[in-house]
């Protein structure tokens, strides 16, 4: 009786090592698909940072008297840039597109500039950055959203407190900006 009733003890604690095991490796799994999906998120954040100056420079030849619009993207730009964590960069690249959106808006007042050729470039590179942001921040609260559904399912919610599995901010876009007209490119 005493090996049958050990040999139960010991399949019992093998099975919760290896349950225990399981979850926390698919936690970790989770957490590395959510850290990739916010560095493609955060590669064409990248690319548009770079194309700003130039955006920059060419509304400054055409409208130069409008400094603030032009001094609140650069410096939501350089905020965004500096962001320590991807919390912060959210917030820092929500303000950096208004900004845009207000750059734009000033741009419509200036028909040569409209007209200018590397205005319309720049237009047109930064509409396709855009394009691969919203499809970048897609995959990112895809994956998020998956790792946040483990960390509150029973019982991998307890191996996640356990191991300081905390849930990830999703990249979304503020209700203030979900009211201010899109630029048309």
């Amino acid at each position: 009786m005493g090996w049958i009733t050990f040999g139960i003890i010991a399949a019992v604690i093998l099975i919760i090592i290896f349950s225990v095991t399981g979850m926390y490796n698919k936690l970790v799994s989770f957490s590395v698909r959510v850290d990739n999906g916010w560095a493609q998120v955060d590669v064409q954040l990248k690319k548009r940072f770079d194309l700003i100056p130039n955006l920059v420079e060419t509304v400054k030849g055409y409208a130069s008297h409008e400094k603030s619009t032009l001094e609140e993207v650069t410096k939501w730009r350089s905020a965004a840039m500096s962001s320590k964590t991807p919390e912060e960069a959210m917030e820092n690249n929500a303000k950096l597109s208004r900004a845009m959106v207000n750059l734009f808006a000033t741009a419509e007042q200036y028909p040569d500039l409209k007209a200018n050729q590397n205005f319309l470039d720049l237009q047109g590179q930064l509409k396709d950055i855009e394009s691969k942001i919203a499809f970048a921040r897609q995959f990112y609260n895809d994956t998020a959203m998956k790792y946040n559904e483990y960390v509150m399912h029973f019982p991998s919610n307890i191996i996640a407190s356990i191991f300081h599995f905390g849930q990830k901010k999703y990249f979304e876009i503020a209700e203030a900006d979900k009211a201010v007209p899109q630029v048309k490119f």
